[in-house]
């Protein structure tokens, strides 16, 4: 994520490609990861999770580091189509694992615990990535392709191969079976604001503070910032609203986000805009990060957690992969303000309809769990 920040001012600044390529480049990188990931979670679901997650870390060590030899639209859309495809694993089956090691009434504490991670993770990588990238993109990728290797080093000394779980299901009905549930649909109809604000962070709010004239090192400091306020505060905060089930509170997360997005249009100054805007994002961040997943979680049926986790990546890597495409759009045509503007209005509306809706979400959630429950016994 470190390098992923700053991947767009690369595209842009370094070699000469315009914004709404670079942005429809990086949605189809997410749309080909979401295409794929229920396959990939179905599949976890069968033949377990440690074959496909050190594959995802070793092709991913190859890839990302040639986003150097990208100089033009057709290079950087074979990058992108190679990077959706690699990265299609991680997300679903990753968080699957995380789940399968998680006690069901301790699941938000422990996706908690590791965005927590994450987010130091971050923290310790984004803010030297940004002055190591204002002096050399080739050392920043080096760096990143070595981390990936790391993480499947760790990935093989630590996991056991878990035995096969066939389900009752075939391959094909596993992968697609979340998209047959309406209130999994619902849910993510409302939900998708999550990830999409998290593209405009990652993605769109770097190029919005560079075209202010802000430094990538600012920038970078502020956002490991974010990171810091996060890794402090996510695990203490998950601990305290657990009981309260993962759907009482994304109604109030998605008004924090909009608050933070409004602070980018608002407040004089682009080094206090983008200062103030992410600290408030984060407190919004603090809730989703480990909220949605275990949202997710909680609506599938017995046996098919990778399958809706992978479904959930599908819709999640859409809606991130879109922020930098349409932000760059809606830039070109109305100017920053607009679009942070437009933003507001969407996660203000989805706002309301997750208060409306969260009593209904843990009725159908609590049914399934006591059923997932009964099968157990």
């Amino acid at each position: 994520m470190s390098l992923v920040t700053f991947l767009g001012i690369y595209f842009v600044r370094r070699a000469g490609i315009d914004l709404g390529t670079v942005g429809l480049a990086f949605l189809v990188e997410s749309m080909l990861r979401g295409i794929a990931a229920p396959m990939f979670g179905a599949l976890s679901d069968r033949v377990g999770r440690r074959t496909l997650l050190i594959a995802a870390a070793l092709a991913t060590a190859l890839v990302l580091p040639c986003f150097l030899l990208v100089s033009g639209p057709a290079s950087l859309f074979a990058w992108s189509v190679a990077m959706g495809i690699v990265g299609a694993i991680n997300m679903p089956v990753a968080t699957a694992l995380l789940l399968d090691l998680a006690p069901s009434e301790r699941r938000q504490s422990v996706l908690a615990v590791n965005y927590t991670g994450m987010s130091v993770a971050y923290t310790l990588g984004v803010m030297p990535a940004g002055y190591v990238a204002e002096q050399s993109y080739v050392a920043l990728a080096a760096i990143a392709g070595l981390g990936y290797v790391v993480v499947a080093t760790l990935y093989t000394l630590a996991l056991r191969t878990s035995a096969p779980r066939p389900s009752d299901a075939g391959m094909l009905r596993d992968t697609v079976s979340a998209f047959h549930d309406r209130t999994f649909l619902l849910f993510a109809s409302l939900a998708f604001v999550f990830p999409l604000s998290m593209g405009l962070e990652v993605t769109a709010s770097p190029l919005f503070a560079a075209d202010a004239g802000l430094g990538e090192g600012y920038i970078g400091l502020v956002l490991g910032g974010n990171s810091i306020i996060v890794a402090a505060l996510a695990l203490p905060l998950a601990t305290r609203i657990e009981p309260r089930g993962p759907f009482r509170l994304l109604g109030a997360a998605a008004l924090v986000v909009a608050a933070g997005l409004a602070c980018y249009a608002v407040v004089p100054g682009a080094a206090a805009a983008y200062l103030l805007g992410t600290v408030v994002f984060s407190f919004g961040e603090l809730v989703f990060s480990s909220a949605v997943p275990a949202a997710v979680a909680r609506l599938a049926p017995p046996g098919r957690r990778g399958a809706y986790q992978g479904s959930w990546t599908l819709v999640a890597s859409f809606s991130m992969g879109s922020a930098l495409f349409f932000s760059g759009l809606l830039r070109d045509a109305a100017g920053w303000p607009s679009v942070w503007a437009i933003y507001c209005g969407l996660l203000l509306l989805a706002a309301v309809l997750l208060f409306i809706t969260r009593d209904g979400f843990k009725s159908v959630s609590d049914s399934r769990n006591a059923t997932r429950s009964s099968i157990s016994a």
